[in-house]
């Protein structure tokens, strides 16, 4: 299944980030692709913040991973320095029923993800504007996009 959906500024983001926080729970993989500047950490300090984190969640880009405490562990990866690494950090312990993660780049880690999973791309379309595209891999991850496309839905 897949759902698009365009967003204006920082507070429909948000917004959109409180609505998916609600469908969502411990055991969660979500994907996030788009270009350097889309949004991907904005959208993941957002969902952070939803989900209870007290931390400004910023970019792991040079840790990889950082976890934080909510209403459940958040893990939150930026694979982007994985380009040319076929080194497994053990993404798997991250890959858990009991928590949360968040993965930017995952195209640079794609033979350790796991088989479900809820990926978002971002497209910038103006300098306010972004095109969320989502799309479930899995009938758990079906099931939230269809909750997110009745309590979310586009124009």
């Amino acid at each position: 299944m897949e759902y698009s959906i365009e967003v204006t500024g920082l507070s429909e983001t948000e917004k959109l980030a409180s609505v998916l926080e609600k469908n969502i729970g411990p055991g969660t993989i979500i994907l996030l692709s788009g270009d350097l500047g889309a949004g991907k950490t904005t959208f993941t300090q957002f969902l952070g913040r939803a989900l209870g984190v007290k931390r400004r969640m910023s970019s792991p880009t040079f840790n990889i991973i950082k976890s934080y405490t909510g209403k459940c562990t958040v893990h939150h990866m930026d694979c982007y320095r994985l380009e040319d690494s076929d080194e497994d950090l053990g993404f798997d312990e991250y890959f858990n029923e009991d928590d949360i993660s968040i993965v930017e780049w995952p195209i640079y880690i794609e033979e350790f993800l796991p088989q479900e999973y809820l990926s978002i791309e971002i497209e910038t379309l103006d300098e306010e504007k972004r095109r969320f595209r989502f799309s479930a891999k899995g009938t758990t991850y079906t099931t939230i996009l269809e909750a997110l496309e009745n309590d979310f839905p586009s124009d």
